[in-house]
């Protein structure tokens, strides 16, 4: 009878799977059963494989690691869903766990962190890794990062293609919803973070480095940034 704990490994990139799996692997307790390299990928293979724990990347193609949690826990409320992250900033564990998951792993953190995060995520226990635990309590001082974290998970993922200049209506296409919800949202945003015009919230974005550590695949994004 096969106990290990069934894992589906969601990142972008290829050789860092690898490197997962090649660690999981000389654990008997785990067994990898299926990978995706993006966002859809990662829905569709959580819908087939039905796996005991999810590990993700935040940063994926097209849609988040946000909304992919938000996604798979719309489905399966039972999901049990551990990120494993280089940001290290602490509002991208705040929403993580908003969105339902349970741990936040950084991928500085040694090897061992991981696989003891894995079995606290699989009894369904919250974990952090101890330098995002120890950030997000010191990060609990500023008041603007209070307010950051006032944010809903779908205003977090609106602000966060906001400030790479995308248009309502590829927000609201990538997010599937209308433009009318993008707007409000849009609005909302403004208004919990204290600002009046995209250019200052792109500034707060960028002081609370919201825009640093989502490392944009695409240079170009950068320079949008600076012009919303």
């Amino acid at each position: 009878m096969n106990l290990a704990i069934r894992i589906l490994l969601v990142d972008d990139h290829a050789i860092v799977r690898a490197g997962y799996r090649a660690l999981l692997a000389k654990q008997a307790e785990f067994q990898v059963v299926a990978e995706a390299a993006d966002g859809v990928q990662a829905y569709q293979q959580y819908k087939g494989c039905r796996p005991d724990v999810v590990i993700t990347d935040l940063s994926l193609p097209g849609i988040s690691g946000l909304e992919v949690i938000a996604r798979i826990k719309q489905r399966d409320a039972k999901a049990k869903i551990l990120v494993f992250s280089m940001h290290q900033q602490p509002s991208f564990a705040v929403q993580a766990t908003r969105a339902g998951a349970l741990g936040y792993v950084t991928k500085s953190s040694p090897p061992e962190v991981l696989l003891r995060a894995i079995h606290e995520v699989y009894a369904g226990r919250t974990t952090l890794s101890a330098d995002i635990a120890q950030t997000l309590a010191l990060a609990q001082l500023g008041t603007e990062r209070m307010a950051l974290d006032t944010l809903t998970v779908r205003e977090f993922e609106i602000l966060r293609l906001l400030v790479e200049a995308k248009s309502i209506e590829d927000i609201a296409q990538a997010l599937n919803i209308s433009t009318k919800t993008v707007g409000n949202c849009h609005y909302l945003i403004k208004r919990k973070l204290g600002v009046s015009s995209d250019i200052e919230l792109t500034r707060l974005a960028a002081r609370l480095h919201v825009i640093n550590l989502l490392e944009l695949s695409n240079p170009a994004n950068h320079v949008q940034c600076t012009t919303l």
